[in-house]
């Protein structure tokens, strides 16, 4: 296979991409405005005040294994690709990864690193860009799985506090599975839905449909990689729960575990709409109103929102790190 250089193309222009990130930034700033003024910033600060460090490094040390465990599954879908690449490095690039997904609006940038950094070694950018694509698609399957058994949990004990119907969670996932099935089980078929992309440009489009195709064969050869994928995306999206809770032992709060294995999935879920910046506003908002559900101060919720998150970006700060020691090298 021999290697691809990008084409330019035409994208959004620059003032149409900063009016949606003032967009996003403004819903952020107005729905943790409209939070604040509803709480006791006294009580939020006092919550703050009495953290336990020791289990915030307890938070961080399930994080990093949530990392390792991500850069794992990756590391599978490359290696059913022929494309072999040391765990360490992948690691390394995977935290360059993250830190640039809590910088930037938008977790493209993120995706542009890890798909840069491994298409020399694929000989080709449709098939790193495919594999991320796999890779997302499996975290986010795991993702409403998790969710969805969480809720469904959840749902026999204080169905009333639920933000979201499990039968909604259920069939999306039953969707996207429909969806995606096709094309990793008959990819041929599914290349014959991409052909009329090639009026566009025949020869470049025909180019990357064939290479799609050779990927997604692959993956259909080798069910039990992708069988392995999802295990440790479910394991993954199961760490972060554990990582959650933790936040709420270092802030002493009074939150099952259960609880916590319903509201983070579903928080991830609802994050996905793109409308603020970075899930702001619209994850402390979905915290408060399954906490207030359940007789918990909003309090709560959102300093188990904002310092999670909080530990995330700074846990990314090692992204950086790395960033900084490979341009130097």
């Amino acid at each position: 296979m021999s290697a691809e250089h990008p084409v330019a193309s035409a994208g959004p222009s620059s003032a149409r991409r900063y009016v949606v990130l003032a967009l996003k930034i403004v819903v952020s700033i107005v729905l943790l405005s409209l939070l604040f003024s509803k709480i006791d910033v006294a009580q939020l600060w006092a919550i703050a005040r009495r953290a336990s460090l020791r289990w915030f490094a307890v938070a961080l040390a399930i994080y990093a294994v949530n990392m390792i465990a991500s850069t794992w599954r990756w590391h599978l879908l490359l290696r059913a690709q022929e494309v072999n690449l040391r765990p360490r490095w992948l690691l390394g690039s995977f935290l360059v990864a993250s830190f640039f997904n809590n910088f930037l609006p938008s977790n493209i940038g993120g995706d542009v690193i890890r798909i840069s950094d491994t298409a020399r070694a694929a000989r080709s950018r449709t098939l790193a860009a495919t594999v991320v694509l796999m890779d997302r698609v499996l975290g986010l399957m795991a993702l409403i799985f998790v969710a969805a058994v969480g809720a469904s949990a959840a749902g026999a004990v204080h169905p009333a506090a639920l933000p979201i119907w499990p039968m909604w969670l259920w069939a999306g996932l039953l969707a996207g599975a429909a969806a995606s099935a096709p094309a990793v089980f008959a990819p041929v078929g599914f290349s014959r839905l991409l052909q009329p992309l090639t009026v566009f440009h025949p020869e470049w489009v025909g180019g990357r449909i064939d290479t799609l195709i050779e990927v997604l064969t692959r993956f259909r050869a080798r069910p039990g990689t992708l069988a392995r994928c999802f295990a440790t995306a479910v394991f993954v999206q199961g760490t972060m729960v554990l990582y959650y809770f933790a936040v709420t032992y270092a802030l002493h709060l009074n939150v099952a575990l259960s609880d916590v294995a319903v509201i983070v999935p579903i928080s991830f879920v609802v994050q996905m709409l793109p409308v603020s910046f970075g899930g702001f506003g619209v994850r402390e908002a979905t915290f408060s109103i399954y906490f207030s559900r359940i007789g918990q101060p909003i309090e709560s919720a959102i300093a188990m929102s904002l310092i999670g998150q909080a530990l995330i970006i700074l846990f990314s700060l090692t992204g950086a790190a790395v960033y900084i020691s490979r341009r130097r090298s």
